[in-house]
């Protein structure tokens, strides 16, 4: 019989639902039970891909190419294993669905309503997925926070659950204890409000995870007991830590897999995260920094820096860094400042290795090639990922094999006449969904294989000759500057075999520099980081 747990969000978004969500799960595996989960977005969008990443944060890929929000990354960290599209849910999927079955007849000429059709339509989805991955456990994120009119379809769906399998379905709520800085208190009326506004969708929490700076103490802990009616030992404590992978284990310390347990009437089986706590300790033990610059353009707004634009490539890096026994120090460089000031690339000397990350449009393109440049001279180990092999190739075509035109005709208008060395070009099959304006969902999306050549940077990194990787991503090496590339020393050490396309490219006589067509940070697990970041940080050790 598989159970269902239901996380939502009170007082404000960002207090970490997806990594809360992914935690309880990682306990309920290590207690034994099969777990898979589903995010939920109230966004009409289909999925993902066609949001901006400043708004909405990192745009995730799964083996079967679906676009999807960064939180089923943190899944796939967590669990150790893949989702797909059955794992990833928005308004505009359920309504879409339910449209095209009253068009197919499906209803038998009922009167189609937003209540009880759509609800029942995410039920059925939810149940789907339990099916699919035969699951003890089903964890689903509800995104946004709680009395958002965007979010109460789904909330209906939960409540529906509930009052048809009582004992299958369990409700938390994920809140922010704020301290004033000005008062020194820890507040709990921001809780009690959301707890209240939840309430009036016919929903009582059964577990809060109060979110705060530091612990919750006993008095607040009672406080919320009394006036959101829940037992004490189901205020759980959840404060700020270092780093995310430390979640799991904090909440077992307050109890909670033996709570949910409990609740559902289960046996307690024998806990059991070795691995998880190995890790934990050896991080701790972690002494020697390495410093690693990410060159990119998507983490300014306003003032801010918004880290979850990366967020896959982030952990990636701390991934490897651990394994390679050193602690990551990332610092972010705007590639727009290299277009203002040239010398200002120099800074690049103080790190220890550098990243391109993926990314759209032409905005900062030079500065990113300038950096490139500057990493390529000066033997700084280098890591280019989609748009930074790109990159790589235009400024190696460039520099190297004296076509000063060379560059890719993502950033040529039609209205440019010049004669440019297009070493970077959109696929004859990408051309035409352009010219169709059609934009969500068609690029190279999703795992696609790639043939190692033994000897690279790659074969030792990866240590075999096949090896499949996900995209995301409509451009590609133009092959007709393939011959001339390599003559000048580029080594195409990956190759798609069904249509021969590039996806790996190194140099020689470097400690490494490579890019890749793909995206690598969404397979890294901190289990078993990727291999590729691996080699990445083990030559940025050595420097």
């Amino acid at each position: 019989m598989t159970r269902y747990i239901f996380v939502a969000g009170g007082v404000m978004s960002g207090v970490g639902k997806g990594v809360a969500t992914a935690s309880i799960g990682k306990i309920l595996q290590g207690k034994g039970f099969a777990v898979s989960a589903l995010k939920i977005d109230p966004y009409v969008n289909v999925d993902a891909g066609t949001m901006n990443p400043l708004e909405h944060g990192e745009v995730f890929v799964t083996d079967d190419g679906t676009e999807c929000d960064q939180d089923v990354g943190n899944y796939e960290r967590f669990l150790n294993r893949d989702f797909g599209t059955v794992n990833y849910l928005t308004t505009g999927r359920v309504y879409q669905s339910v449209i095209a079955r009253e068009r197919n007849l499906e209803y038998k000429g009922k009167c189609v309503e937003v209540v009880p059709h759509i609800p029942l339509e995410v039920i059925d989805r939810i149940k789907r997925v339990g099916q699919k991955d035969k699951a003890d456990f089903v964890l689903i994120e509800i995104g946004g926070t709680v009395g958002e009119y965007q979010n109460l379809l789904f909330l209906e769906a939960a409540r529906m659950m509930k009052h048809t399998f009582p004992q299958q379905v369990l409700f938390v709520l994920v809140s922010y204890l704020p301290v004033p800085a000005i008062i020194g208190e820890m507040k709990t009326k921001p809780t009690q409000t959301a707890v209240r506004t939840l309430n009036a969708t016919g929903i009582q929490p059964d577990i809060i995870l109060a979110r705060s700076e530091v612990l919750v103490d006993k008095p607040r802990k009672k406080k919320i007991s009394v006036f959101c009616d829940v037992d004490e030992k189901d205020v759980i404590s959840a404060p700020d830590v270092d780093f995310i992978y430390k979640i799991p284990l904090n909440f077992e310390k307050e109890g909670l897999g033996d709570r949910i347990l409990e609740k559902f009437g289960i046996k307690k089986k024998s806990h059991d995260m070795a691995e998880w706590k190995a890790l934990m300790r050896a991080i701790g033990r972690v002494k020697k920094t390495v410093k690693i610059a990410i060159v990119g353009k998507y983490f300014e707004t306003g003032d801010f820096v918004l880290s979850d634009v990366y967020i896959s490539v982030i952990e990636a890096i701390k991934h490897a860094s651990w394994e390679n026994r050193v602690k990551p120090e990332i610092t972010w460089l705007s590639a727009e400042k290299y277009e203002k000031s040239p010398d200002a690339v120099q800074e690049l000397k103080q790190y220890d290795g550098v990243i391109v990350p993926g990314g759209f449009g032409n905005r900062g393109v030079e500065g990113k090639i300038r950096a490139i440049e500057f990493c390529r001279k000066a033997k700084i180990p280098y890591l280019g990922l989609c748009f930074g092999l790109q990159l790589a190739v235009i400024e190696f075509a460039r520099h190297v094999c004296g076509l000063k035109s060379a560059i890719s005709t993502e950033f040529v208008s039609g209205k440019q006449n010049q004669k440019i060395d297009a070493v970077i070009d959109v696929m004859p099959d990408q051309q035409a969904l352009l010219k169709e304006k059609r934009y969500g969902g068609t690029m190279r999306l999703g795992a696609y294989p790639c043939r190692v050549q033994k000897g690279t940077l790659a074969f030792r990194a990866y240590g075999k000759t096949m090896i499949s990787e996900r995209h995301r991503h409509r451009y590609e090496l133009n092959n007709t500057y393939r011959a001339l590339l390599e003559k000048k020393g580029m080594v195409m050490s990956g190759i798609n075999p069904e249509r021969d396309l590039v996806e790996i490219i190194e140099l020689k006589n470097h400690p490494f520099f490579v890019g890749v067509q793909f995206h690598p940070e969404f397979k890294s697990r901190p289990l078993s980081p990727h291999p590729l970041f691996r080699e990445f940080i083990k030559a940025a050790k050595k420097g």
